[in-house]
């Protein structure tokens, strides 16, 4: 799909979509938990999608209340009525279930599409045969063979990569029920995801004590009675909406509202470069406006929400001076290299980026407006949605094709915008 986006001033209120790394957590805790949890606001992303996927061919049934439409999952733990399992596109559900897949004796194929075929998943050869998982891998990428069932051990493990890997090793060890068993851990990266995989593990029955995030213990490993049904209700994703809080830095004067100020997700953070350069922003309980001032570049370290790159790119364009973002090297490995994917897609639209070592620089654009061109996603998400931000002050409308990949994490994007005032327009390729 081609979208076609036209220069446009933005006003009016919005509610921030589901977010895909509370929701894919709390189906995996619904796997491992006997009983019903019901899931309040589930997203609809494909990324989520995925994971009530897998999660029924791991045992689970799901069915959605049709009055409120929360998603009931029942559950008596992992118990896989297929020999295959197939993430999609997410690289957390990849990392996180297949540790819980590995608690069954059952041997499975776990495997991907697209992007995620390409991406490293060697840290599986090196852990799992200290667990008593038997593993075999295309070269360290998918598709994964494996047969468990996994026992948890005292292990050392890298988390320099990804803290997803992490995510599913505390679950899948919580939900085996050690208490004596630690995970120590080298240079992890995105720590606030750990407190978030933390906090769902705790509503869930799961207690995890941790030294400067270097050493995880598990206190108590007992779960709540199967005779109680639990609730978990989904955040708002501070993911997609760092997007709409740029686009109301940059365009006009909006309110996103649904978020939590007080959330562990790492991309939160998008409030302090906002507030960094300069943009007029008040921030109210789960109500937050934003609208344009003139803005000035900031520095910003994204090593522990590398997913903020796109969005920063997009505000730093409109700032006056040059922008400096550290932590390039968490980019490798996304859907695209995002760090030489931004270079390029934005350098269409006239925007300089430097990238060295693992700093990113951005020049803000002359004038004020970035130039209209044709842009690609390459296939990201992120990549999409911050040309068609970065579009809204452009000189001229800007065309981003691929523009459907947006469907992986927030498929409401374009209606939202256009929700708020955004002329649009699309064809199908």
């Amino acid at each position: 799909m081609k979208v076609v986006i036209h220069p446009s001033e933005i006003k009016g209120n919005i509610r921030a979509a589901a977010g895909k790394s509370s929701m894919q957590r709390a189906c995996a805790a619904a796997l491992l938990k006997s009983g019903t949890t019901r899931i309040i606001n589930p997203g609809k992303s494909n990324d989520d999608l995925a994971a009530i996927d897998v999660i029924q061919k791991l045992g689970a049934t799901i069915e959605y209340d049709p009055l409120t439409g929360d998603l009931l999952i029942s559950s008596n733990g992992v118990q896989p009525v297929s020999a295959e399992m197939n993430c999609g596109e997410s690289g957390l559900g990849i990392r996180m279930f297949t540790p819980l897949a590995a608690l069954s004796s059952t041997s499975l194929t776990i495997n991907g599409a697209g992007s995620l075929l390409t991406r490293p998943m060697h840290f599986f050869d090196e852990v799992f045969p200290q667990l008593g998982v038997s593993i075999h891998s295309n070269e360290g990428k998918l598709p994964l063979q494996i047969q468990g069932p996994l026992k948890p051990a005292n292990i050392d493990i890298d988390g320099s990569l990804s803290s997803q890997f992490l995510t599913g090793l505390l679950m899948a060890y919580g939900a085996s029920g050690t208490n004596d068993a630690v995970i120590r851990v080298e240079e992890l990266k995105s720590k606030p995801y750990i407190d978030l995989t933390l906090q769902v593990m705790k509503h869930f029955g799961w207690e995890v004590v941790h030294e400067n995030y270097e050493e995880f213990k598990f206190t108590s490993s007992q779960q709540i009675s199967t005779t109680v049904s639990l609730t978990y209700e989904v955040e708002g994703d501070w993911s997609g909406a760092a997007f709409l809080l740029v686009a109301g830095a940059i365009a006009g004067n909006i309110v996103v509202e649904g978020l939590d100020v007080f959330s562990t997700q790492a991309d939160k953070a998008i409030l302090q470069a906002l507030s960094d350069s300069g943009c007029a922003l008040s921030i109210q309980d789960k109500r937050i406006e934003v609208g344009p001032l003139p803005l000035k570049a900031f520095h910003f370290n994204a090593t522990d929400c590398p997913d903020l790159f796109p969005p920063l790119v997009a505000l730093a364009a409109y700032c006056e001076g040059t922008t400096v973002i550290e932590g390039v090297s968490r980019l490798a490995h996304k859907e695209s290299n995002r760090g030489l994917t931004l270079q390029e897609e934005f350098g269409k639209l006239g925007v300089d980026i430097q990238l060295q070592d693992d700093i990113m620089t951005v020049k803000g654009v002359a004038g004020g407006a970035v130039k209209g061109a044709t842009v690609h996603s390459r296939h990201d998400h992120r990549i999409a949605m911050a040309c068609a931000v970065a579009a809204l002050k452009a000189s001229s409308s800007v065309e981003i094709e691929d523009a459907d990949a947006i469907n992986k994490s927030y498929p409401n994007f374009y209606e939202h915008l256009e929700k708020l005032g955004v002329l649009k327009s699309s064809t199908h390729q």
